[in-house]
């Protein structure tokens, strides 16, 4: 998320704060009811639906940022699509019973990415029935696929960072809920507090700027405070682990705050570059202050691939 040079005005701060902690408030119930698998439901269910929104969320944006380049993209098959990503995560990684009961972070991630093949498949079929003059297909066909990668893969990642650990028992340590959870509340908690602390820190005290073309109101201060945040975070969650059973991420909580803290960073200048490529300054206002929903979840996509690929490495 963005930061600025100073605080924004009062009601446009005070939304940006009702916005953020209704959000908290709705990711940590889903998070809870999905620790101790409240109504006996399988691991990720109570997550998926939020998953799924924030997926339709993030395309129907997307959807409308390239119609202001002019590339009219087909909504009606973007949608379904990066469910699907999303939702093949969970039927690979075991989060439907009966579907995969052994599935491994090997044989799992190729599922995401033959979903994204297919889609790949419906765009071109899309493309071919309507076909009449070369009023840009090509166009249509790249930036539907990008979408749905852009949006849908990462998603699918942090839904298979939450099964890695779907079949470990509960122990009396971690209150008797379910310690697979960890892994996905290590990624949301580092890549967060790195935001929040740039937003704080870059309102505050941000002089120099880090991408002045690109984006404006981020400084070096505010990336400096960034990772520092993140690591701290990675620290504060990571330490939970061991108690949890759980070997961890590989290289540690150092290595897992920095990392995962500049993948953060580095989506949150994509999605920059998507909205200036496509003459927009907010990818949406559905959450208020905070803007859209990509504007909520960018630094999460870049994060994603690289909280799963450590905590894989790691052992799981």
């Amino acid at each position: 998320m963005s930061e600025l040079h100073r605080f924004p005005p009062a009601t446009a701060f005070g939304s940006r704060i009702l916005f953020a902690g209704m959000l908290v408030a709705v990711f940590g119930g889903l998070a809870w009811a999905d620790w101790v698998r409240l109504g006996g439901t399988a691991p990720s269910w109570w997550l998926l639906p939020l998953a799924a929104a924030l997926a339709v969320g993030g395309i129907d944006e997307l959807v409308a940022l390239f119609a202001g380049r002019g590339v009219d993209l087909p909504g009606w098959v973007l949608r379904p699509a990066v469910v699907a990503t999303v939702l093949s995560a969970a039927l690979a990684g075991g989060g439907v019973p009966g579907a995969v009961a052994r599935a491994t972070a090997g044989t799992a991630a190729p599922w995401p990415a033959a979903a994204v093949a297919l889609t790949v498949v419906a765009l071109g079929g899309v493309e071919i029935a309507r076909y009449r003059t070369a009023d840009g297909p090509l166009e249509r066909l790249c930036a539907g696929t990008f979408c749905v990668a852009f949006v849908g893969l990462p998603l699918a990642f942090m839904v298979s960072l939450r099964l890695l650990h779907a079949g470990l028992p509960a122990t009396r340590e971690t209150g008797g809920g379910d310690v697979g959870v960890l892994p996905l509340v290590s990624l949301v908690a580092v890549v967060k507090a790195g935001d929040i602390a740039a937003y704080a820190v870059g309102s505050l005290i941000g002089r120099h700027r880090l991408a002045p073309v690109l984006s404006p109101g981020k400084t070096w201060e505010g990336a400096a405070a960034s990772l520092v945040g993140a690591v701290v975070a990675a620290w504060f969650v990571l330490g939970r682990c061991q108690a949890a059973g759980l070997a961890g991420p590989w290289g540690g909580w150092l290595v897992y705050g920095t990392a995962v803290g500049l993948a953060g960073m580095a989506g949150d200048l994509a999605e920059s570059l998507v909205k200036r490529a496509c003459h927009a300054k907010d990818s949406g206002r559905s959450l208020g202050g905070l803007g859209g929903v990509l504007d909520l979840v960018d630094s999460l996509l870049f994060a994603a691939p690289v909280a799963w690929l450590l905590w894989v490495a790691g052992g799981r």
